[in-house]
Order: structure tokens, then sequence, then C-alpha cells
């Protein structure tokens, strides 16, 4: 199979999407990926995939700490703005959670110490251990197919 296959392949699976964030010397770093999953219930337990070429992998790295935002359906633009599509400025309101940044209006805001990093092929997988959550009652944002989505009940 070539890359363009499993990429096509890999992308029917429909996700959430989340923004994971960062802070490293008083300066908020995030990006868009929907590589993110629960790992454990005790102890509470994530984890991310950070490509090798993202620039928040080292920041992560050196900050040890990382949240994962799940976006509601309404925040499209966030996402879009933290993947890079687009490119002029915009502000970004981030709210604390535990210290760390989050994103203002997710659905699922989860604040994380880094506890364990793994390289696996061109990807860091970063265990986080919850150190706080924060939840509302919203539709969330979904990709599937390379597109975003709604859900419908069926």
């Amino acid at each position: 199979m070539d890359d363009r296959q499993f990429r096509t392949s890999m992308g029917k699976f429909a996700t959430g999407v989340t923004v994971i964030t960062t802070e490293l010397d008083g300066d908020v770093h995030g990006m868009t990926a929907n590589a993110f999953m629960s790992v454990s219930l005790d102890p509470k337990l994530v984890v991310i995939s950070i490509g090798d070429r993202a620039k928040i992998l080292n920041k992560i790295k050196e900050s040890k700490i990382f949240t994962v935002n799940i976006l509601a359906a309404d925040q499209q633009e966030i996402s879009m703005i933290f993947a890079g599509q687009i490119k002029e400025p915009r502000e970004v309101v981030f709210d604390r959670l535990d210290g760390k940044p989050v994103l203002a209006g997710a659905i699922v805001q989860v604040a994380c110490e880094v506890s364990a990093e793994h390289i696996e092929g061109d990807h860091t997988l970063f265990i986080g251990k919850v150190t706080d959550i924060h939840l509302e009652e919203k539709e969330p944002l979904v990709f599937f197919n390379g597109k975003y989505r709604a859900l419908a009940e069926v």
C-alpha cells in the first residue's frame, strides 16, 4: 500500500477534533489533532500522538505538560487556526485548568502532566496523567473523510 492509501483509509475513522496546548516560558502553543484516546481509569491516563515535524513536539517535551481540548461543533474556526489553515492572526481566548492553558468553549478540557514518552515511527506518543478535567454539555465537532461534520441522532 502507498502512503496516500493508508492516509485515506485512516480518514474513514470518524473522530472528534482536539486542540492540544502547552505553555513554555509564558507562551501558549497549540495544534489541532485527532490522535487522542483514553488509556487508563486508575490511574487516569490519556495518550496523544505528535508528529516529528510538529512545532509543538519539543515544547511538550520541555514543558512536561499538555492539555487536550475537545472542540464543540461551533469551534471549527479554532480547529482551522491551530491546523494552520487560517493564516491571518486571530484572537484566541484561553482559560486555565490546573494552571494549564485550555480553550474557552471546548466541550471537554483535560489538563495533563507528561508521565511517559514513546517514540514510534515518525511520532512521539505522550502519556499524560490527568490532573483536572472540565466538561460542558454541547455537541462535538467531528472529522470524517477529510471534512468537518456534525453528529445526527440515528
